[in-house]
């Protein structure tokens, strides 16, 4: 069953988040919306801190080995009841990271073959 979570924002508000309930076979007992809703005590800043604190770690490591581009991807599921959830993204994968290095000098010489094309004839 599907429940709602009314998260509040640091600055002021709220924001609605739909969230998985508890599983329920029986039958759905039908009612209003605000009745579904679940009021969180913690703001969503908060929930997410912990993400952001996980995000800046595997920045830090990750730049260690030194790649020209480092991009990591992971999804996040927001719980009334547990908070910020990291969740798996593609194959049992929670956390996915792609590397990317160049020769030293590559960049260079391309930029310099570049602008020899650019570069006019004279006669």
């Amino acid at each position: 069953m599907v429940e709602l979570a009314r998260i509040p924002l640091a600055g002021g508000g709220a924001v609605l988040v739909e969230c998985a309930g508890p599983e329920d076979d029986g039958p759905v007992k039908a009612g209003r919306l605000g009745d579904r809703v679940r009021d969180v005590s913690t703001t969503l800043q908060d929930l997410l801190q912990p993400v952001t604190d996980t995000a800046q770690i595997l920045l830090d490591q990750l730049s260690r080995a030194r790649p020209a581009e480092l991009e990591v991807e992971f999804g996040v599921a927001l719980s009334a009841q547990a908070g910020a959830i990291i969740t798996q993204t593609a194959l049992n994968s929670n956390i996915k990271v792609k590397m990317r290095w160049r020769r030293d000098g590559l960049d260079e010489q391309v930029r310099e073959e570049q602008a020899e094309q650019d570069t006019p004839d004279c006669p």
